[in-house]
């Protein structure tokens, strides 16, 4: 059993105590895109989860000071696509770049919006609701269309990206 060692309020510390205590939770790794006026948008976030089943809602959460927040807040359709550890290259391309899309298998679906082939699964969304989230906004996805293959899952813990072990 893992003992635990510290307790602090995280309004009272330096907020890396808290994103770390946070780190500790592993999380999937999703990119997320839109269309832009000005082109194709990508970023990477880790802050994706289902939401309802009925109806399909997801939820995702970009950062405000984000230069790519913008685009995101003011866009109605987007797609979120899980990817897998075997092309863990697309998360690290699109959290530097949100121009990565020459690298990859790409297309854009019947609303213009871009989509990539080599993921998981992917859930093309249209804006349900916005809602404020301290540093980040709390966006919610009405999901339209699910596209899903076989594969294993790239995993984000502790900073770092990792792969999933079935323990039974």
């Amino acid at each position: 059993m893992n003992a635990l060692t510290k307790t602090f309020d995280p309004a009272q510390v330096d907020n890396r105590a808290f994103r770390e205590a946070l780190g500790r939770f592993g999380t999937g790794v999703t990119v997320i895109t839109c269309e832009t006026g000005t082109g194709p948008l990508g970023i990477t976030a880790n802050s994706f989860s289902s939401l309802s089943l009925d109806p399909p809602l997801v939820m995702w959460a970009p950062a405000k000071n984000s230069s790519r927040y913008p685009f995101f807040m003011a866009t109605q359709r987007f797609a979120i696509h899980v990817i897998a550890q075997d092309t863990a290259e697309i998360c690290s391309a699109f959290a530097r770049d949100g121009d990565a899309f020459d690298q990859f298998d790409w297309e854009r679906n019947d609303y213009g919006v871009p989509i990539l082939n080599n993921c998981l699964s992917r859930f093309e969304c249209v804006t349900h609701a916005t809602h404020d989230g301290g540093d980040h906004s709390i966006v919610v996805g009405r999901v339209e269309r699910v596209t899903t293959g076989d594969g294993a899952p790239l995993l984000f813990f502790g900073g770092d990206y990792g792969g999933f072990e079935k323990t039974s």
